[in-house]
């Protein structure tokens, strides 16, 4: 009869489940936003390297003509081993490690692919415009992760 009037206490320390699940639905929200972002990221820098690459690509035109009294190569000549050892030493598609870019005068759905043209220019939507209707004018384009980029030396 003595122990009727006390309160029962638990002195037993410890996490409920109520507290862990709620720590393991925090950690998987803060995974899952994680990997999904990851991705994302690596389509941006490819992206980066492509647009990089595309501006080298045209500065390296430039080059070219600059060596070639002002006469640009052709789309074929601009593909070729020669050029790519010549003017761009290191110009590969950054989605795989050992592939140089392919050069080539149609415009490809792939990534990879510069689409390239003399006496061309950009439109808005990352496509070449030919005739560009002006001495001196070349044009590139190619297929992003995400959308087109083009450059042209106007």
């Amino acid at each position: 009869m003595k122990n009727v009037g006390k309160k029962l206490t638990n002195n037993k320390k410890g996490f409920t489940i109520i507290e862990v699940v709620l720590v393991l639905a925090i950690a998987g929200l803060i995974f899952l936003i994680v990997f999904l972002a990851v991705p994302a990221l690596q389509r941006n820098r490819r992206d980066t390297q492509r647009r990089s690459d595309l501006s080298r690509f045209v500065a390296q035109l430039e080059n070219y003509a600059a060596n070639s009294n002002g006469n640009y190569p052709d789309a074929g000549e601009a593909n070729s081993a020669s050029f790519k050892t010549d003017y761009m030493d290191t110009f590969r598609d950054p989605s795989a490690s050992t592939g140089f870019y392919t050069i080539q005068a149609q415009q490809s759905d792939n990534t990879g692919v510069i689409h390239y043209s003399a006496d061309a220019q950009c439109n808005d939507d990352g496509t070449l415009d030919t005739p560009a209707g002006g001495a001196r004018k070349v044009a590139a384009s190619i297929k992003l992760e995400a959308g087109r980029y083009c450059q042209d030396n106007s």
